[in-house]
C-alpha cells in the first residue's frame, strides 16, 4: 500500500472544529474549554468495505485525513495559535505553521486540504500544485471569480493533480452508480436534467454532462442579500443547453436532481434521506407502465462527504479514476453557469452564450464562506 504525507491549511469549522466543538449563535465557533471527544477510528469498518453504511461519523478534513490508513497527517497551518494548539493536542502533530506557503515549501506533502475561507483559496490551490502536491481537496465554494476558478483548474491540470472541491453530496458513490445506470440505458435516451438550482457550491448535476454548456436563459433573480454584504447566489429559474443538445432545467420546487429519459427516470431530494429513486418503463398486460424499481446499492446516505472526496482523490492518484466526481473542472462549470444565469436575468431573460468572455465576473457568498 502506498503511503501519503498530508497537510491541512485552515483549522476552522470544516478544517477541524466540526468534529470537536459546537456552533454558538449563527456561525461563531466555540472551540475553548471543551474536552476533546474520542477520535473516531473507522479503518476496519469503513475502508475495507465498498459501502458499509456508516456515514455521518466524521465530517472535518482533519479527521478525514487522519483516519485514512495509508495517509499520514503530518502538518497543519492556521493563523490562530489556539487552533494550532488544539490540532497538536488532538492529533499529536508537531509540524505547525502560521504561514501556509512555508508549510508547503517545507513538508513535501502528497495530499493537501485547503479549508480556509474563500479569500486566497485560488492562490493556495495553485501554490500547492506548484509545490508538488499529488492530490488537492478544497472546501466549497470554489472561488469568487471565473478567473480564479480558471487558474485553479489549469494549475492542477498542468501538474496532473486531481482537485476535489467541497465536502458535498456529489462525492457519494451513489452518484457513480446513477451515472452508470444512465450510461447503461436503464432509463433510455436522456430527455432532460432538472435541478432546483445551479448550486455552484456543489453542482452535482455537472457530473452528468458529456459536453460543455452552450447557451442559457434565466429569470427571477434577487438582489444581493444582507445589504450587499452577503450572498448573491442565483435565486431564480432558468434553462441551459449544452453543445450536444442536452438540456438542464433550473426550477424552483424541483428535486435536487432528476434525470428523465424515454424509458424512465432517476431522482433524489437533498437533504431528505430517501436516497436515489429509479423508475423504469415496464411492459405489462395493460400496456407500458413506469414502475418504481429497487435501487442497486450503494444508495445515497448523508454524511462522510469529505471522506468520499478523499477517496476520489486517492483513486485518481492511483489510476482507478480519471477525475473526482466533484472535480474542480466540473465545479468551475457550475460557477460559470450560475454567473451566466444572473447575467441573463439582469437582461430580462436574454439568451447568454457560453463561455463568458469576461473572466472577472464574480459570485459573492455569505461572509462566513
Amino acid at each position: 500500500m502506498a503511503r501519503y504525507r498530508a497537510g491541512i491549511i485552515g483549522l476552522g469549522w470544516m478544517g477541524m472544529l466540526y468534529d470537536l466543538g459546537k456552533r454558538v449563535g449563527a456561525w461563531n465557533i466555540d472551540d475553548t474549554d471543551r474536552p476533546l471527544p474520542p477520535k473516531v477510528d473507522v479503518h476496519r469498518e469503513f475502508y475495507l468495505h465498498d459501502h458499509p453504511g456508516i456515514e455521518g461519523l466524521i465530517t472535518s478534513y482533519a479527521s478525514t485525513l487522519w483516519d485514512r490508513p495509508e495517509v499520514d497527517l503530518v502538518a497543519g497551518s492556521d493563523r490562530d495559535q489556539k487552533r494550532l494548539k488544539i490540532f497538536n493536542e488532538r492529533y499529536g502533530i508537531e509540524a505547525l505553521y502560521t504561514d501556509a506557503a512555508e508549510m508547503l515549501r517545507n513538508e513535501s506533502l502528497d495530499i493537501v486540504a485547503i479549508t480556509t475561507n474563500i479569500k486566497g483559496r485560488a492562490d493556495l490551490t495553485c501554490l500547492a500544485a506548484e509545490s508538488g502536491a499529488k492530490g488537492i481537496l478544497t472546501e466549497k465554494p470554489m472561488a469568487n471569480t471565473l478567473e480564479e476558478a480558471d487558474r485553479m483548474v489549469k494549475s492542477c491540470a498542468d501538474a496532473g493533480v486531481p482537485l476535489c472541491v467541497g465536502a458535498v453530496y456529489a462525492n457519494h458513490p451513489s452518484f457513480a452508480k446513477a451515472k452508470e445506470l444512465v450510461a447503461s440505458g436503464a432509463i433510455g435516451d436522456i430527455l432532460s436534467i432538472e435541478v432546483d438550482g445551479p448550486g455552484s457550491q456543489g453542482p452535482g448535476w455537472t457530473y452528468f454532462l458529456d459536453s460543455a454548456p452552450s447557451w442559457l436563459v434565466g429569470t427571477g433573480d434577487k438582489e444581493r442579500r444582507e445589504g450587499g454584504r452577503g450572498s448573491d447566489e442565483f435565486m431564480g429559474q432558468g434553462m441551459m443547453v449544452t453543445s450536444d443538445g442536452s438540456v438542464v432545467h433550473f426550477r424552483k420546487g424541483a428535486p435536487s436532481l432528476r434525470i428523465s429519459g424515454t424509458g424512465g427516470e432517476i431522482f433524489y431530494y437533498y437533504p431528505v434521506n430517501q436516497g436515489f429513486n429509479l423508475w423504469q418503463a415496464i411492459d405489462t398486460p395493460d400496456g407500458q407502465r413506469r414502475v418504481h424499481m429497487p435501487w442497486p446499492e450503494p444508495n445515497y446516505v448523508r454524511g462522510m462527504a469529505a471522506v468520499y472526496g478523499l477517496s476520489d482523490v486517492i483513486d485518481c492518484m492511483e489510476g482507478r479514476l480519471d477525475e473526482p466526481k466533484s472535480s474542480g473542472r466540473r465545479v468551475a462549470v457550475g460557477l460559470e453557469v450560475e454567473i451566466a444565469l444572473k447575467q441573463s436575468a439582469a437582461q430580462g431573460g436574454a439568451q447568454v452564450s457560453l463561455p463568458l468572455n469576461d473572466r472577472s465576473l464574480r459570485l459573492n457568498y455569505d461572509l462566513f464562506r
